[in-house]
């Protein structure tokens, strides 16, 4: 069964916890226990219906106390079609950063859009993010359709200023869907009320989305997470490299190029689930062992020799920053990407990106928290890394405060 994973994003009360509370409870993917409990809380809340559905999102008590989502939530549910997580992000322009790591590992982004106010910065913001995270499709919700009398017009105003504004920003697939949270209207049923309306409801577009699943002809990437050498009598030499496949597939016999050495040599075997195999494709997780005894360690990225991998110190990308304290000119990080890690400092903020005209303005010098940047990073140590619209696997990275240890940015490297 197929998994789709998506967040929902938009200004705050825009709905977007009401609007997954109603998807789940609609679609029956809420227990009868769960339903009571969140009726006898609701009480407490003052809303106008029996059930707060937006309690099933907004699972911290300072985050019901305010009505809004500050950190990212998590949903799992399952049709008889297809598995979802859903990542529920903060509305609120100060929690960006979140939204920027909800956004990173999904297939589709909802954007929800209030029907009375249109457009919004934070529309603007988290267009902007889903764009240079390169999530492949974007369905727009028009919510609140109920609050402006299901007017056609409305929705059609809105869908032209958005893709106005978005045409600079190359975004790949977008959909527009009306929609009232509240009252359900075309979240899981069809509306009367919006019969001008030919598309599917919410639920209808979710399970039938065409998603593109990884590709086992693309370029071949794995990452060393554990040098494996029990030491044991019965395993004496045993000397083995776990990890999860990047992308693409390895099969034994392949010759590969190991980074950032490029030493060079052959797959002896591949461990899967403690058996031997013949290859291996993304996301499998496995245990390589090669011919030879060669300086791999934790980091270490393994490519097919006859592929290429960018392989440099020097690296351009989009940065989110989310510390509350700003960007202070050579501060010491830590530069991870996935395993690997090396000593870094970001040599230059070439620009920031204004969120109204998509371009990247003279730079100050300075990062303050939710900016998006363009940066120039150094590291210590050669960095194997593929552009992130090629590689998402690769391409994408944070920096750590070498001081506090506390992640400062997400980024994606261009």
């Amino acid at each position: 069964m197929k998994l789709l994973r998506f967040f929902t994003a938009g200004s705050v009360d825009d709905g977007k916890s009401t609007l997954i509370g109603r998807l789940l409870y609609d679609s029956k993917s809420i227990s009868t226990d769960i339903i009571e409990t969140l009726t006898k809380q609701s009480k407490s809340t003052g809303v106008d219906t029996d059930i707060d559905l937006a309690l099933l999102t907004d699972g911290l008590r300072a985050e019901r106390e305010q009505g809004i989502t500050i950190d990212v939530a998590y949903k799992y549910f399952t049709t008889d079609k297809r598995k979802f997580i859903i990542a529920d992000t903060p509305g609120h322009a100060q929690y960006t950063r979140n939204m920027f790591t909800g956004a990173s590992n999904t297939d589709l982004a909802i954007i929800l859009i209030d029907a009375r106010n249109g457009v919004t910065e934070q529309t603007k913001r988290h267009s902007i993010i889903t764009g240079t995270l390169s999530i492949p499709h974007i369905l727009i919700c028009i919510n609140k359709m109920d609050l402006v009398d299901y007017d056609e017009e409305v929705f059609e105003k809105i869908k032209t200023d958005y893709l106005k504004f978005a045409k600079p920003l190359g975004l790949k697939k977008v959909s527009f869907l009306p929609v009232s949270a509240l009252t359900g209207d075309n979240v899981v049923n069809s509306s009367e009320k919006l019969s001008w309306y030919k598309g599917s409801t919410l639920f209808d577009f979710l399970e039938n989305i065409e998603i593109e699943q990884e590709d086992s002809t693309k370029e071949s990437r794995f990452q060393v997470q554990y040098v494996i050498r029990p030491q044991t009598d019965e395993l004496h030499d045993y000397r083995g490299y776990s990890g999860s496949v990047l992308s693409g597939t390895f099969r034994k016999g392949d010759q590969i190029s190991i980074y950032p050495l490029g030493s060079q040599t052959t797959i002896e075997k591949i461990e899967k689930h403690g058996i031997e195999v013949n290859e291996a494709h993304a996301d499998d997780p496995i245990i390589i062992h090669l011919s030879d005894n060669l300086d791999v360690s934790r980091g270490s990225t393994i490519v097919p020799s006859n592929q290429s991998i960018q392989n440099d110190n020097n690296i351009e990308a989009t940065i989110c920053w989310m510390d509350n304290k700003s960007f202070q000119n050579g501060q010491k990080l830590i530069f991870q990407q996935n395993s690997f890690t090396s000593k870094a400092v970001i040599k230059e903020v070439i620009g920031k990106i204004n969120i109204h005209s998509y371009k990247y303005e003279e730079s100050d010098g300075q990062i303050q928290l939710n900016e998006l940047c363009k940066v120039h990073i150094k590291t210590a140590e050669n960095v194997s890394f593929d552009s992130y619209k090629h590689n998402r696997k690769t391409g994408a990275f944070i920096l750590i405060n070498e001081n506090t240890n506390n992640t400062v940015a997400a980024g994606v490297i261009l």
